[in-house]
C-alpha cells in the first residue's frame, strides 16, 4: 500500500539513509571490518570453490625425515644440493628455492651447491629483509642462479592467512620481485621480460596480473587449488625414485616443510591448517599460470551497490508498514549476504561488511524512522481530532446568540398578536441575524482554509480608516454596558491591498478583547499611523495583562490564559489564531506588548498599497 510522507518527512528519511550509507562504506574501511570481510571471503571460497585443474607446478619437501635421514638442519646446503640433482632427471621447466642462503658456510658444500645451481640452469633463489637490510644469497650463488625473489608474505594481515601475496617488496632502496613470480618468468623463458604499470603487472605477451600499485606492494589474491600442490619429500624421492615422475616437465618449488627448519608459516584459507611458504608460493604460481585472477571490487562499485541496498530498504519502508516492511527488511539483508557471492562468481572480490552493514543500518534507521514518523501522525491525527471538536465548540457558542433571538423573536411572532410595526422589526432583526451567522460560519470556513492553502485570499484595494471606523462603531455598544470609554485616534488616509472581511475580522476581534478582558471604568485607546511602508493599528487597554510566556502562547487555537479563565469572559482561545492567520496572509504581522495587571497593546503590522490624508477620529464614547 502506497504511503505518503510529508516533504520535511521525506527529506529528513533520505537525509538518514545517506547517513546510513556513508557510514556503512566509510566503516568497511577501517581495520575492525577486515577480520568480517576475509572471514566471508573465506566461507564463500569454501562453499563455492574453483574447478581443480592439472598443476604446473610440484614441492619438493624438505621435511622431517629428510633432515633425519641428511645430517639435521646444519646440512641444509647440502640437503638443497642433494634436491636439485636429484630433480635433474626430470627436465624441469624452473626451480624456486625457498631457502635462505646468505652466509658462507663450508667452502666445499657451497662450491657443490654453486655447481648444482649452475647445472639445473633456470633457478630462482631467495632474498627476504630482515632489520632493514636485505638478506641476499651469497654472491657465489647469485652469479650462477638465473633470478633472486622475495619470499615476504603479505604485510600486516591480522589473521595469519595466506590470501594474497606481495608481487614486489621494496626496502633499503632495493626492490625484489615474488619467488613464484620469478619462477613463473623463468618457466616461460629466461627473456620474458617483467613489464608494470600502475594497475597491472606484465610477463611476455599473453600474462596481465591485475595488482594496482597500491602502497602493500601489489597485493594478488591466491587462487588456491582445491586438490593442493603435489608434493614430495627428498626422502621419499630417495626411496621411491619413481616419484621423479611429479615434476617432470613442471616448475618445482624447493622448501623446508619441518618445524624444524620452517622460516615461516600461514593458514591455509581452503583447509585452515598451517602450511609453509613454499606452498603459498606454489599456489600463488598456480594462479598466474592458470589466469585465474580474483580483483577486489573498485570503491565506485561498493558505493553504487550499497546504494542500491540502502535505496531499496528506503523504499520498502516508505511503501509499506508492519509486519509487511520488516519482512522486506529481512529479505534484503539476507540479500546482502548473496552479494559478495554473486561478484565472487564473477572473480571479484566484494566486502561483505560494506553491502551487509548498509542494509543493517538502513533496515534499522528506516524502522525507527518509520515508527516515530507514524507516532506522530497519530498524534497530529488526535489533534486535529480535538481542533475540530474544539472548532464545533465554537461555532456553537458563537452561533448561540443569534439562534437565541431567531428563536425568541418567532416565538413572539407565532404566539402573540403584534402591531405590523413590531412584527417588521422581528423579522428585520431574524434577516439580520441570520445573515450574522451565515457570515461567522463563512469567515471561520475561510479562515481555515485559507490555512491550509485551499484557498487565495482575495486581492483588492479597500480603506483602512473605514475598517477601522466601523469596527468601532460596531464595539461602542459593549463598551457602554461595562463603562469603557473608546478613545480612537487620527486614523492616516490609506488603502490596504486583501480581504476587507477577513481584516474587518481581525479588528473587531481585538476591540473586542480588549473590552472583554477590561475591568469597568477603564479606557482603550485605538490608533494607527503610517511608518515607512507600514499600517501601524494599535489597540490599547488597562486590562488584566499578560506575563511573557503567555504572549509566547497567546496565538496557539484554543490556548486560553489562566488569568482570562478566572475572569469570566474566557471565550475558546480561537480567535487570535485566526487574527494571526489574516494579518500573515496580508503580508504583515502582529506585535503584542504585555504587562500583567496594567494591560497590554496589540499592533497590526501590515503593507500600505497607498496613503492620502488623515482622517478624523470618531468621537470618543463613555456612559
Amino acid at each position: 500500500m502506497k504511503r505518503r510522507w510529508p516533504a520535511k518527512y521525506r527529506w529528513t528519511y533520505a537525509g538518514l539513509l545517506a547517513a546510513c550509507l556513508i557510514l556503512a562504506v566509510l566503516a568497511s574501511w577501517t581495520p575492525f571490518a577486515a577480520p568480517i570481510d576475509y572471514y566471508a571471503y573465506d566461507l564463500i571460497y569454501r562453499t563455492f570453490p574453483p574447478q581443480n585443474w592439472e598443476p604446473s607446478s610440484a614441492i619438493l619437501a624438505i621435511d622431517e625425515a629428510t633432515f633425519t635421514a641428511s645430517g639435521g638442519v646444519r646440512n641444509l646446503r647440502g640437503i638443497v644440493a642433494d634436491s636439485i640433482d636429484a630433480l635433474a632427471p626430470a627436465q624441469t621447466k624452473a626451480i624456486g628455492i625457498d631457502v635462505l642462503l646468505p652466509d658462507d658456510a663450508d667452502p666445499a658444500l657451497d662450491k657443490r651447491l654453486a655447481a648444482s645451481i649452475e647445472h639445473a640452469g633456470n633457478v630462482a633463489l631467495s632474498a627476504q629483509l630482515t632489520n632493514n637490510i636485505w638478506e641476499e644469497p651469497l654472491p657465489l650463488f647469485a652469479a650462477k642462479a638465473k633470478a633472486v625473489g622475495h619470499v615476504h608474505p603479505e604485510e600486516n594481515h591480522i589473521d595469519g592467512v595466506g590470501r594474497r601475496i606481495p608481487l614486489e617488496f621494496s626496502a633499503a632502496r632495493q626492490r625484489h620481485w615474488a619467488l613464484m613470480l620469478e619462477a613463473y618468468r623463468l618457466a616461460q623463458g629466461s627473456a620474458a621480460p617483467i613489464i608494470e604499470s600502475m594497475e597491472d603487472v606484465r610477463i611476455g605477451s599473453d600474462t596481465v596480473i591485475p595488482a594496482p600499485r597500491d602502497g602493500q606492494g601489489r597485493l594478488m589474491w591466491i587462487r588456491h587449488r582445491p586438490g593442493g600442490i603435489p608434493t614430495v619429500s627428498l626422502a621419499e624421492l630417495r626411496k621411491d625414485p619413481a616419484k621423479l615422475e611429479v615434476f617432470r616437465n613442471k616448475t618445482v618449488f624447493i622448501g623446508v616443510t619441518a618445524l624444524a627448519g620452517r622460516r615461516d608459516q600461514v593458514l591455509s584459507p581452503v583447509t585452515g591448517d598451517y602450511v609453509s611458504g613454499v606452498v603459498i608460493h606454489a599456489q600463488a604460481f598456480e594462479t598466474v599460470v592458470q589466469k585465474r585472477f580474483l580483483t577486489g571490487a573498485s570503491n565506485l562499485t561498493v558505493i553504487a551497490v550499497c546504494l542500491l541496498g540502502v535505496a531499496l530498504m528506503g523504499v520498502a519502508f516508505l511503501m509499506l508498514r508492519g509486519s509487511l516492511a520488516l519482512t522486506a527488511a529481512g529479505v534484503l539483508i539476507l540479500g546482502s549476504h548473496f552479494v559478495p557471492v554473486l561478484f565472487f562468481r564473477q572473480d571479484i572480490v566484494f566486502p561483505f561488511s560494506a553491502v551487509f552493514g548498509s542494509a543493517l543500518l538502513a533496515a534499522a534507521t528506516s524502522a525507527c524512522y518509520q515508527y516515530f514518523v507514524i507516532r506522530k501522525r497519530m498524534q497530529t491525527t488526535e489533534d486535529e481530532k480535538e481542533r475540530y471538536q474544539k472548532a464545533i465548540q465554537w461555532v456553537a457558542h458563537e452561533m448561540r446568540s443569534p439562534l437565541t433571538a431567531i428563536q425568541g423573536s418567532s416565538e413572539m411572532m407565532g404566539r402573540y398578536a403584534l402591531s405590523e410595526e413590531r412584527r417588521k422589526q422581528m423579522a428585520s432583526m431574524i434577516n439580520a441575524e441570520s445573515k450574522r451567522m451565515a457570515r461567522m460560519i463563512q469567515t471561520f470556513l475561510d479562515v481555515e482554509r485559507l490555512s491550509e492553502g485551499q484557498m487565495e485570499m482575495k486581492r483588492e484595494r479597500f480603506s483602512a480608516p473605514d475598517v477601522v471606523c466601523l469596527c468601532v462603531e460596531r464595539v461602542m455598544p459593549l463598551a457602554e454596558r461595562k463603562n469603557i470609554t473608546l478613545h480612537p485616534g487620527e486614523f492616516p488616509a490609506c488603502e490596504l491591498l486583501g480581504d476587507r472581511e477577513l481584516m474587518e475580522y481581525a479588528v473587531y476581534n481585538l476591540l473586542t478583547n480588549a473590552v472583554k478582558y477590561s475591568p469597568a471604568e477603564t479606557h482603550v485607546f485605538v490608533t494607527a499611523e503610517v511608518r515607512g511602508a507600514n499600517l501601524r493599528i494599535a489597540v490599547a487597554d488597562q486590562g488584566i495583562g499578560m506575563d511573557k510566556n503567555e504572549v509566547k502562547n497567546i496565538f496557539r487555537k484554543f490556548y486560553r490564559t489562566e488569568k482570562a479563565q478566572k475572569s469570566g469572559e474566557a471565550g475558546t482561545g480561537i480567535g487570535l489564531s485566526i487574527v494571526e492567520q489574516i494579518v500573515t496572509h496580508h503580508g504583515g504581522k502582529i506585535e503584542v506588548v504585555s504587562t500583567p495587571g496594567k494591560g497590554s497593546v496589540f499592533t497590526i503590522v501590515t503593507p500600505v498599497a497607498a496613503v492620502g490624508s488623515a482622517k478624523p477620529p470618531i468621537a470618543a464614547q463613555r456612559v
